[in-house]
């Protein structure tokens, strides 16, 4: 008796056009240009926080840059739920254009004032939903063994935010600040116009039944959406955490300089996109429970090291390392483990869910690292809350269903 061999996928559709692999390879190349490029439009305003504050525009930044953070989160959830019904070649052009939108709004009149901005920032968030365009997109196209490698190949274009942050300031000074708007939201149309020439269809994928209010509950019913959520929380939550905060914690902490600081948070921020995909590539050889549960336990001790506030050099690289390492392998695993158990109609909207609950388990951390430090003038407590969190979440795979 023959055995399949594990690229081949259970689902396929008999008689298809053209070779899986073939198309998967395209599909995931222009899903992670996508999101990559939807993370550059996503992550405009942060570099130029500083910036507005110094022109007077805003007295301070932060509610700015939060907002398109927040927005995003939360509109994954309707926008997986859509992807589940009109599939990823329709949505991913729509979002692209749709974020032109209040990528051109803000070059040209939003930054005049500070109504402006918080307008902007609000709308600029659509850019941020892509994120649950591409999971249930890419997972369409690959097997189950290799679901998790394309997920984290896709997932690591996160590292898109990191092409604002070099290139938003100097291109304001060098030719104005409408330049990175304009440049951004013409990158955006000829994307779109890419991928409604060249973006397949999945054979596999077929547009899921009802409504998406409807499958949203249906994805709420399920035990693995809470489940993946908590632990996305925790793991893309501590990435987005530490990115934002890193360079305050090392500045107040260990007296670095901002631009020595600036250099410390991108080594975290590279290692945590490249461990992505191992993430996925562990969970499909050895699964996705046992890698998550590796993830949780490389990332508890970091955060108890770095508790006791050792020396930079040395025990405290080797904290902010391996709280790098467990936060890139969780995301990475989490969504190698929705792809797996979850109902292949229903992964948009699980991944919606989840997304939106990773982007806001980044927000409670920084606000516990300044509390912490206000009402104690340490870091301490609230990275010892981080090392609470792992646990339950290494509880909560233990419970996982395969």
């Amino acid at each position: 008796m023959s055995v399949l061999p594990r690229s081949a996928a259970p689902t396929a559709v008999p008689g298809a056009p053209a070779p899986p692999a073939e198309g998967a390879v395209r599909a995931l190349v222009l899903a992670t240009l996508g999101f990559a490029l939807s993370c550059w439009a996503w992550a405009l305003l942060s570099p130029l926080g500083p910036v507005i504050v110094a022109r007077g525009t805003l007295p301070e930044a932060s509610l700015m840059v939060a907002l398109p953070v927040l927005v995003g989160s939360l509109g994954r959830i309707p926008v997986g739920a859509l992807t589940d019904r009109l599939g990823g070649r329709v949505m991913f052009p729509a979002v692209s254009l749709a974020a032109v939108v209040p990528v051109l709004f803000l070059g040209l009149v939003g930054q005049d004032s500070a109504v402006g901005l918080l307008l902007g920032a609000v709308a600029l968030g659509i850019a941020g939903t892509s994120f649950a365009i591409g999971i249930p997109y890419v997972n369409s196209w690959f097997p189950a063994g290799r679901r998790g490698l394309a997920t984290g190949i896709f997932g690591a274009s996160m590292g898109g935010t990191a092409i604002s942050a070099l290139t938003t300031v100097p291109l304001v000074g060098a030719v104005g600040k409408e330049a990175p708007f304009l440049l951004v939201a013409a990158v955006l149309v000829l994307y779109a116009l890419i991928a409604l020439r060249w973006m397949p269809t999945s054979p596999t994928w077929s547009p899921s039944p009802g409504g998406a209010a409807s499958r949203c509950a249906a994805a709420a019913r399920l035990p693995i959406t809470w489940q993946a959520s908590y632990l996305y929380a925790v793991s893309f939550g501590g990435y987005v955490a530490f990115s934002v905060s890193l360079p305050t914690l090392l500045t107040t902490w260990y007296d670095l300089g901002s631009a020595a600081a600036s250099l410390w948070m991108g080594a975290f921020v590279l290692v945590a996109v490249l461990v992505r995909p191992l993430g996925g590539v562990l969970s499909d050889r050895f699964g996705s429970r046992a890698t998550l549960a590796v993830s949780y336990l490389t990332l508890l001790p970091g955060a108890l090291l770095l508790a006791v506030h050792p020396p930079l050099w040395g025990p405290g690289s080797a904290a902010l390392a391996a709280i790098a390492v467990g936060a890139g392998l969780g995301a990475g695993a989490v969504f190698a483990l929705v792809a797996q158990v979850t109902p292949p109609d229903r992964v948009g909207a699980v991944t919606g869910l989840v997304g939106a609950a990773g982007g806001l388990g980044g927000f409670l951390p920084p606000l516990l690292l300044a509390a912490s430090l206000e009402r104690t003038g340490s870091y301490s407590g609230a990275l010892l809350l981080l090392g609470a969190a792992c646990l339950a979440a290494l509880a909560i795979t233990r419970v996982i269903r395969r």
